[in-house]
């Protein structure tokens, strides 16, 4: 299933998304299975959509997934079995090849995101951490940085270090629209329903 990559200009947006019918576990105590499939399917979109004008690639190992993808006009980068950081690595590393001299990692669970331009607007790695300053909700790198992603709790300050260890400069936003994410029941007040 892999796709050929054609040019994909100096800057390309990843959005990593695992199925949708596994997604979302933690809201099981709000809504039921399909509910969640729907929320995350939703919630993917509307990240894909703001990363427009950008080229968009979605790295995933479910069949679903990657027809949803290209139905959006995204490139599928297919990961199978690689677990989240392993599949991001590959996504990055497969858009650098093929142009991309800064990629944007955004997650697909970012109800409010706006555009993710600004954020490759900077030489070195920008973090977005989530409401929490725990998670990285978005993180833009060079392509070619060889940096290793650490997702789970306690990724934005793993991926501070990281980017210390490669000697790359480091900026950290808090920007709303991109810091909240939907793990749990809570987060899912102030979506629409």
């Amino acid at each position: 299933m892999r796709e050929a990559l054609a040019g994909f200009g100096p800057v390309a947006v990843l959005l990593p998304v695992k199925s949708f019918g596994e997604a979302k576990l933690r809201l099981a105590p709000a809504l039921d299975p399909a509910r969640r499939a729907e929320l995350a399917r939703a919630m993917a979109t509307h990240v894909v959509a703001s990363a427009a004008p950008l080229p968009t690639a979605v790295v995933c190992d479910d069949a679903e997934v990657a027809a949803w993808a290209r139905d959006l006009g995204a490139l599928v980068v297919w990961e199978p079995e690689r677990g989240l950081n392993r599949a991001v690595e590959a996504g990055v590393a497969r858009l650098a090849a093929s142009g991309a001299r800064r990629v944007v990692v955004a997650h697909a669970d970012l109800a409010h995101a706006g555009n993710l331009e600004w954020v490759a607007r900077f030489a070195g790695v920008t973090l977005v951490p989530d409401h929490r300053d725990n998670g990285t909700n978005v993180i833009c790198v060079p392509g070619d940085a060889g940096f290793t992603f650490s997702y789970g709790p306690g990724s934005f300050t793993r991926h501070g270090v990281e980017a210390h260890r490669l000697g790359l400069a480091l900026r950290v936003v808090r920007e709303p629209s991109l810091s909240h994410d939907v793990d749990v029941p809570a987060d899912l007040v102030g979506l629409p329903s």
